[in-house]
């Protein structure tokens, strides 16, 4: 671990720890033969039991679901973050109700949020995320990508949470960013000491005072993961997040020994957007894979889709489906199409096209872990 923990003075060093952002496709289907998981989906990522209901700041709020496909199975937490069951009663300093307990804590709170391969996504009906921790990490000892893009999340839609914002302050997201990435250095030191880094994105839902208000959506964006808006009135896309690199294939990150952090390289925009218009937070599994008018097309069409659908997959009657449903049902299908250029050698896909500006010889599409939250805009019954 001695190149990791050079002085980040150097670039060099951000290059070491970036090994995932290889020129060429060839390491992750390596890595990835054999181990590759089902997909699967949901429309929302666990609270805690203890946790307090909190009053929303916005008359609007998302109806959102998720979609997850992982090219490789997730490490396990390791102590502190998951405690694993005892195998008998009698173990000395445990308890049987919580030694059965397989989820993941930090600082004695469940880490919400939903672990994908090294990516990690979170759904509440206010903010949405999508980190992606670099795969790399894996190799080395005591490297754990999937614990920092979880972490980072669970910290940052806290904060969100309890921020304090309304009549007379707007939310601020890069500090909340800023401190969820505090936290997640301060959860990973020593007696506790894990590497690793990660890309992250999210979106929080607000109003103004407008009267009557508008929705209005704050996206943060550090790396190559991407927050896309979609209008579907119009069928256009509103709005996008630029990818922040330091050179091809090696984004922006946060965590150990990288030079980025929130309040330096984070990158915030307000936009107002509409009710019923669809915002996408995805890992660059899907934007290597897809352009930007084939995800507008495949979203467009699996609304479409799923209104017409009479039944759907479960035989669920369609009154009885929600908005959330077909959100998650919209992230599947986009799953989907991005899996397939991803796992086709010969596909063309925005990762080659890019590869090819480099003058880099590389065909086919990317392998790679691939997240979504679709999340719709609505207005709170009041």
């Amino acid at each position: 671990m001695q190149a990791l923990r050079l002085k980040i003075s150097s670039i060099g060093v951000l290059h070491q720890l970036a090994v995932r952002r290889l020129p060429s496709s060839a390491f992750s289907r390596c890595f990835s033969v054999g181990a590759a998981q089902e997909p699967t989906a949901g429309t929302t990522t666990p609270v805690p039991d203890e946790a307090a209901r909190v009053k929303s700041k916005s008359l609007f709020y998302f109806e959102a679901g998720y979609a997850l496909y992982a090219k490789r199975q997730s490490r396990p937490f390791p102590p502190p973050f998951l405690s694993y069951p005892s195998g008998s009663f009698s173990e000395p300093l445990s308890t049987h109700n919580r030694s059965r307990d397989r989820r993941s804590y930090v600082n004695g709170e469940m880490i919400r949020g939903v672990t994908n391969g090294d990516d990690a996504v979170l759904v509440s009906d206010s903010f949405i995320g999508a980190n992606d921790g670099v795969g790399a990490w894996a190799t080395r000892e005591r490297g754990h990508a999937a614990l920092w893009s979880r972490l980072i999340l669970h910290f940052w839609a806290v904060e969100a949470e309890r921020a304090k914002y309304g009549d007379s302050s707007e939310p601020d997201p890069v500090s909340y960013l800023q401190r969820a990435f505090d936290q997640t250095k301060q959860a990973t030191s020593k007696p506790n000491e894990w590497y690793g880094t990660t890309t992250a994105c999210g979106a929080l839902l607000d109003s103004d005072k407008s009267v009557p208000p508008h929705p209005i959506l704050y996206i943060t964006q550090l790396g190559d993961s991407q927050i896309l808006v979609l209008r579907p009135r119009s069928r256009e896309i509103i709005f996008k997040t630029m990818e922040q690199w330091h050179w091809f294939d090696c984004p922006r990150q946060l965590g150990t020994n990288s030079p980025d952090t929130p309040a330096s390289n984070a990158v915030l925009d307000r936009i107002e957007i509409e009710e019923d218009d669809v915002v996408l937070a995805m890992t660059d599994g899907v934007v290597d894979n897809l352009w930007d008018h084939e995800v507008l097309e495949n979203v467009l069409n699996s609304m479409e889709k799923w209104e017409n659908s009479a039944n759907s997959a479960d035989g669920t009657e369609p009154g009885e489906q929600s908005y959330a449903d077909s959100m998650r049902f919209v992230a599947q299908e986009l799953v989907n199409a991005a899996r397939v250029v991803a796992e086709d050698p010969f596909a063309e896909s925005p990762y080659m096209e890019k590869a090819v500006d480099e003058g880099l010889s590389i065909e086919g599409g990317k392998l790679d872990d691939i997240s979504v939250v679709a999340a719709q805009c609505k207005r709170r019954k009041v």
